[in-house]
């Protein structure tokens, strides 16, 4: 089955969703902020509450809601711990022994206002504690002491060595490489990074919604198959507009070219880029389509990823 939301609803959707997200991750990060050193405290709530898109905690909350769970507050509190992983790897790429960036979503970086220990050891923190919150949010919402620990087994996978921070690894890898003055990596080697560093912890926030739901394995895994896809489309959408779009709109610097980073625009030119996303999101739903969802609301947010500006 297919379907679709008028775009006037699914802004209010998104609006709405927005504000229940932000309200559960000032929760987990109060908790957070009560544990951690007084040094590190502005780190952890400038790294974690400083704006962003927040797809991922959408995705999670959308996917529950699709599969026939009810959306309360201890599933935002769940969604909540995995746009704290995502804060995290944002604050540790931004350090000088990484990207080294000074600006991001507009502001200066954690590093530069609280000093790179402080945004090291933030990072550092929201790990545990967002597996920890994830554990206890699972249980809340409904779920059994042991369907929780997978939860937080899921979501710890997604952001290890198998999952983003080996897509990290293979990045930082590729990027010394290519400034020594090796070949770019091929389209194959960069969907596996992307897969990873990107894909991995996007496809995870859709299953652990559908974990959060009571979903089987066939909707696990017609979610982890939208979530993949989506997720790789959003990294080739993140480098069209790289390429395309100024320091002002996108509120970061530097940029992946600037790094000399391999890029989907350097393989396949910006219109390529932008069918290859296209083509991808069309993979995507694919994916719901085969398993009888009709799942609008995912199919609008797989729109939006290709059609933002940010």
């Amino acid at each position: 089955m297919t379907g679709t939301m008028p775009e006037a609803s699914f802004r209010c959707f998104l609006a709405e969703r927005g504000k229940e997200v932000e309200a559960a991750l000032r929760r987990c990060v109060a908790g957070l902020v009560a544990l951690v050193p007084d040094g590190v405290r502005a780190a952890v709530e400038d790294g974690a509450l400083g704006g962003g898109k927040r797809l991922r905690p959408i995705l999670l909350v959308t996917a529950c809601e699709e599969l026939g769970g009810e959306a309360g507050e201890a599933v935002y509190d769940l969604s909540a711990s995995v746009e704290l992983i995502h804060a995290y790897s944002l604050l540790h790429d931004d350090l000088p022994c990484m990207d080294d960036a000074p600006l991001r979503r507009g502001r200066p970086t954690a590093h530069v206002v609280h000093g790179v220990g402080a945004a090291t050891v933030a990072g550092a923190a929201m790990i545990p504690w967002a597996a920890s919150w994830a554990f206890g949010s699972a249980q809340r919402a409904g779920r059994s002491r042991e369907e929780a620990r997978r939860i937080a087994l899921h979501l710890l996978e997604a952001a290890g060595a198998g999952g983003m921070i080996g897509g990290q690894a293979v990045d930082l890898l590729a990027e010394g490489g290519s400034r020594a003055g090796a070949a770019p990596l091929d389209e194959v080697e960069l969907e596996r990074l992307h897969g990873m560093k990107t894909g991995a912890l996007l496809a995870a926030s859709l299953e652990i919604g559908a974990m959060a739901a009571g979903g089987g394995d066939a909707a696990l895994t017609a979610m982890g198959r939208f979530g993949r896809r989506v997720g790789l489309a959003f990294q080739v959408m993140d480098d069209v507009l790289d390429a395309t779009g100024s320091e002002e709109v996108l509120g970061k610097r530097p940029s992946d070219s600037e790094h000399g980073k391999s890029t989907y625009v350097q393989l396949l030119g910006v219109v390529g880029a932008r069918n290859r996303a296209r083509a991808l999101v069309a993979r995507a739903t694919a994916a719901l389509d085969a398993a009888g969802l009709a799942a609008p609301r995912l199919r609008e947010l797989a729109r939006f990823v290709i059609e933002r500006r940010r």
